[in-house]
């Protein structure tokens, strides 16, 4: 199979911090993802204005974490791969 030179790429070994790290990151997503549902169902049930307001900052301030937690993930996956020159 012939293949493009400079298109691999080699994946860097993680350390065992760069690896639980990477793994608290995924639960942390799973977890968000979780909460950010759970928030959608309340915000979709309630009645009381200021209970919707409450709901409604919840669902911005975890999406904010989500989008944190999304980086983290995408920068430690980036640090890991190197292009061959």
């Amino acid at each position: 199979m012939a293949q493009t030179a400079g298109s691999f790429a080699f994946r860097k070994k993680r350390t065992a911090g760069e690896q639980e790290e990477c793994q608290a990151l995924m639960q942390g997503l799973a977890q968000t993802r979780t909460l950010i549902a759970q928030a959608y169902a309340g915000f979709n049930t309630a009645r009381d204005p200021d209970l919707i307001e409450s709901y409604v900052f919840e669902i911005n301030a975890l999406q904010a974490r989500y989008a944190y937690l999304l980086r983290r993930v995408k920068a430690l996956k980036q640090g890991e791969l190197t292009q061959i020159i």
